[in-house]
């Protein structure tokens, strides 16, 4: 996995073409990348708001309760596993309107090795005020997807930005709802310990 995250991370066209190239399931992308990977921002998210907390100003630093964040952490990881998979779908789905070749592994595979700056980003949730550096990070994942889609949907050189702007579109979305749900569920939980 550490050379799958390096190969992703540093040299991105060779290693699409590596992926594409492996006779890999769903469900071995999702048990051996997607999870160990998405753990990364649920745990240091969760140690993140337990143990350092979020600096408020003049209100001093609000902790996270245990339950509370144990709960948002595991609601998090379930929803983003569910929503890559979904994206993968949906990447898979549009493929024929954007003259792509339709293969719901590699549109997982797609929606999957794109997230990994994110997912490795994940580690500076361990102070939540870095938050807007995680995000930065992740903007990277749309330079991987630009340079996958042709490798893994076939996707002709003039089609790979309007095939971007949809599945982002829809990653938004997605990821819109699943912080939704993580944070409606952490506040209807939150008992607030606060430190001045």
């Amino acid at each position: 996995m550490i050379e799958r995250i390096k190969g992703i991370l540093f040299s991105p066209k060779t290693e699409w073409e590596k992926i594409k190239a492996e006779q890999t399931t769903i469900a071995q992308v999702l048990t051996g990348y997607a999870i160990p990977l998405a753990l990364i921002p649920a745990i240091f998210g969760f140690l993140g708001y337990v143990i350092i907390g979020v600096n408020i100003g003049m209100f001093g630093v609000i902790r996270y309760p245990f339950t509370s964040a144990i709960v948002w952490a595991i609601v998090w990881f379930i929803f983003t596993l569910i929503g890559l998979y979904i994206e993968g779908i949906v990447i898979n789905a549009l493929a024929p309107s954007f003259d792509s070749a339709p293969n719901s592994t590699n549109a997982f595979k797609l929606a999957v090795y794109s997230m990994t700056p994110y997912f490795v980003a994940g580690i500076l949730y361990i102070f939540p005020v870095l938050g807007i550096l995680v995000l930065l990070i992740s903007l990277y994942g749309l330079y991987l997807m630009y340079l996958g889609m042709p490798v893994m949907m076939s996707t002709p050189k003039e089609k790979v930005i309007g095939y971007m702007i949809v599945a982002i579109i829809v990653m938004f979305v997605i990821n819109i709802i699943v912080g939704a749900i993580a944070g409606g569920i952490l506040a209807a939980t939150y008992r607030p310990i606060f430190n001045f």
